[in-house]
């Protein structure tokens, strides 16, 4: 808050006339953020899945863009009518799809969280300034593994970091979509 009021050239106590607190703060600049979010492909034909995926796409990409913003976002709790435009074409995609009202509801919570910590945690990778040598070294010690001690590891160790970010983050989005489509909420009835 001082450095958003030093920049405004004011005094942080001006601010509170605008935003209770650093969260509300966060969650409006987030929300306005959301604005580049690419909403068009839900206009557009198509698989509704793929659909789906472009648009959560697009909302990780923002994310990365604003490594910042990425981390407060696990844990803003943005309202405005940016998030709720978001919201409302995830919801009708899922209900395009044929996805139960409750599943849907739960569904767009978990593809949110997903998009929101990948977009995150490449965020603090990234910032790290010997970031490239602490994968360097993952990738040498699981491909280095013994085959006698660590089997699995041996045998799928190239294929954990096979894939490009995209293509894995795409996946990640379809495995959601798939078990959103297949699992039942407990205790509740399907619509």
């Amino acid at each position: 808050m001082r450095r958003l009021a030093q920049e405004l050239d004011t005094g942080p106590a001006s601010l509170y006339v605008y935003v209770r607190n650093t969260a509300e703060l966060h969650a409006a600049v987030l929300d306005e953020l959301l604005g580049e979010v690419d909403l068009g492909s839900i206009r557009g034909g198509g698989d509704w899945r793929q659909q789906l995926v472009r648009v959560l796409s697009s909302y990780t990409a923002v994310l990365f863009e604003h490594p910042g913003l990425a981390r407060s976002a696990l844990v803003a709790r943005p309202s405005g009518p940016r998030y709720l435009e978001l919201l409302e074409a995830l919801l009708a995609l899922l209900a395009q799809g044929g996805v139960p009202d409750g599943r849907a509801a739960w569904g767009v919570d978990a593809l949110l969280q997903f998009a929101t910590a990948t977009a995150a945690e490449q965020a603090t990778r990234d910032a790290a300034p010997d970031a490239q040598d602490e994968i360097d070294a993952l990738v040498a010690a699981v491909r280095g593994s013994c085959a006698q001690t660590h089997p699995r590891l041996a045998a799928l160790g190239d294929e954990l970091f096979s894939g490009t970010g995209q293509d894995r983050l795409a996946w990640g989005f379809h495995v959601l979509i798939n078990g959103i489509l297949q699992t039942a909420r407990p205790g509740a009835t399907d619509r």
